[in-house]
């Protein structure tokens, strides 16, 4: 008698060790890259040297944005699905790489468990992505770190003269979600030890490094950014810069290395690109420039996604990366489930797995208005709908006539658990939208010339739908002072929940007329924007009650517990 027990579906690292991978030189050599100018990390990982960038091959290629609806506390898959496209962009005959943020060791020890997509559409060997893979995040870390010791050094040494500085706005980093640092005082023990004053950490992904990081061109665009860097101010209300402080080349140098873009494989030996890894509800939420450029030189489609929703990550990629870069996505995808439609239908997240038109229903205006925001930027727009098992036939296609009426292509992706396969109709459809109908150029919230309280209040207004935005006293008052000393025509990056369109998580589907509370402005100079921090999130994150390391494990050499 046959056995009919249906077998369970295997877990990503089961997936991935399973997987048999091409040596990393085969995958360079696929892209066109000489496998003797790659530097090696092991067998299956690599960073390429910059002068693969070709800026003729760029404008030939096509780039794909992922982005997503406002999601839940598990996501929505975007890792998956830019993945997945990929793999179906290859499945149907076309030369295709994705572009992807590295993962950040907060997260994946905190509330995921890993980060390097799922199922049969992983960026591999996803347990060394997930770790320490080829130290770039450690380099940033450290290179963050190094200025606060100088800087600290410097106030030490200039003791009792008038070169200390007065204030210092310059925190520190770790690459853990640590709430018991987000505020230190540091320098007690007596003299020797320093100087006693306030400080702070925020997680690595906040870090101005990380940001200006995955903003430059070149190394000497690093080393520049790294010299506008403000890390406090004199006793006559001066900026004090990494360049005054005249360590820029010495941080470059720890950088030199981790700026080369970094190539691994997909489950299916589909060219990834994976480098830098800034969050998007506290920064802007991209992978770096260097490496969609890399990408894109070697490759006729591009995948890449930005953070969390479009509210953040698309609009962040398209009003900073994009804006800087020249980048301009052809597409737009739009990833939705179920599930987070039903969250935003105002289901509790117990019940968010279980059949329910009506909920379904109630959540499509988030779906809208995300459509919305990324149409206003000129976006072709495609949603791709991460299929489960628990998903109706009369859910899909409510779904489906609902994105005809929005007058967007719905698609249905099996990628997580088909791969290329089950991303084809995917794949197919954005073809199609590239050759008929590509993304127009971007049609930017605001312009750079805007004054900066007017292009926070475009994007609240514009993006988010909030009726007002409100300054606190510090936040007005650095807002004069951030025009006087010359940054006034930078752009926005404004900090908040990724769970609402306004800055309480509370606020779902599509609240319109709500007040944003803009409690704090940061100058990121070497960055190249303005912060904006609105309600009450945190740089540094803390750990839930049952943090994923709790299930983190070795078992006979095996990593256990990393998704």
């Amino acid at each position: 008698m046959a056995d009919t027990t249906q077998k369970p579906f295997p877990s990503d690292i089961e997936i991935s060790r399973s997987t048999v991978l091409k040596p990393i030189a085969e995958i360079a050599k696929h892209c066109g890259i000489n496998p003797d100018d790659i530097i090696p990390y092991g067998k299956y990982k690599a960073k390429v040297p910059l002068s693969y960038i070709d800026e003729e091959k760029i404008k030939k290629s096509n780039l794909i944005l992922v982005t997503a609806i406002t999601p839940n506390k598990a996501g929505v898959g975007k890792t998956v699905t830019s993945v997945a496209s990929s793999l179906g962009l290859n499945y149907i005959g076309k030369k295709a790489a994705v572009a992807l943020r590295e993962p950040s060791l907060g997260p994946c020890f905190g509330m995921k468990g890993g980060a390097a997509g799922g199922g049969y559409s992983q960026v591999l060997p996803m347990e060394d992505i997930n770790l320490h893979f080829t130290g770039d995040f450690h380099a940033i870390t450290c290179a963050n770190n190094m200025i606060s010791a100088l800087l600290d050094n410097y106030q030490y040494q200039n003791r009792h003269t008038d070169k200390t500085l007065d204030k210092i706005v310059w925190r520190r980093v770790a690459d853990v979600n640590d709430r018991s640092l987000r505020n230190i005082v540091t320098g007690l023990g007596g003299s020797a030890n320093g100087i006693p004053s306030e400080s702070g950490f925020d997680i690595t992904p906040a870090s101005e490094i990380m940001a200006l990081f995955c903003l430059s061109s070149s190394e000497e665009d690093l080393q520049a950014r790294i010299e506008r860097i403000v890390l406090g101010y004199t006793h006559d209300k001066k900026p004090f810069t990494v360049k005054d402080l005249g360590v820029a080349e010495a941080i470059t140098v720890l950088l030199k290395d981790a700026l080369l873009p970094n190539l691994v494989q997909t489950t299916e030996h589909t060219p990834a690109f994976v480098h830098g890894g800034p969050f998007a509800n506290i920064a802007h939420g991209c992978n770096s420039i260097l490496a969609t450029k890399m990408a894109m030189s070697c490759n006729d489609y591009v995948v890449t996604e930005s953070g969390f929703g479009s509210d953040l990550g698309a609009e962040k990629f398209l009003d900073i990366k994009c804006r800087l870069s020249g980048l301009r996505p052809k597409a737009t995808i739009i990833v939705v489930t179920s599930a987070a439609l039903k969250l935003h239908g105002g289901v509790i997240a117990a019940e968010i797995n279980k059949p329910n038109m009506e909920a379904l229903i109630a959540g499509l205006p988030n779906l809208q208005r995300h459509v919305q925001n990324m149409k206003n930027f000129g976006q072709s727009v495609v949603v791709s709908f991460n299929k489960f098992k628990h998903d109706t036939e009369e859910e899909i296609a409510h779904l489906t006539n609902f994105c005809e009426q929005q007058g967007v292509v719905f698609a249905i992706n099996n990628g997580f658990t088909k791969g290329g396969e089950g991303a084809a109709e995917l794949a197919q459809k954005v073809v199609a939208m590239i050759e008929n109908h590509p993304s127009q150029d971007i049609n930017f919230t605001y312009d750079l010339t805007d004054s900066i309280k007017t292009k926070i209040e475009k994007i609240a207004k514009k993006i988010y739908r909030a009726g007002d935005v409100v300054f606190n006293g510090s936040a007005f008052a650095k807002l004069k002072s951030f025009e006087a000393n010359g940054w006034g025509n930078l752009p926005v990056c404004i900090a908040k929940t990724q769970y609402s369109f306004s800055d309480d998580e509370k606020k779902i589907c599509a609240p319109e007329g709500f007040t944003i509370n803009i409690r704090d402005l940061v100058i990121n100079a070497g960055a190249g924007f303005i912060v904006a921090v609105a309600g009450e999130i945190m740089r540094m994150p803390g750990l839930p009650k049952d943090p994923q390391a709790l299930h983190i494990k070795l078992v006979n050499g095996q990593i256990e517990g990393l998704s």
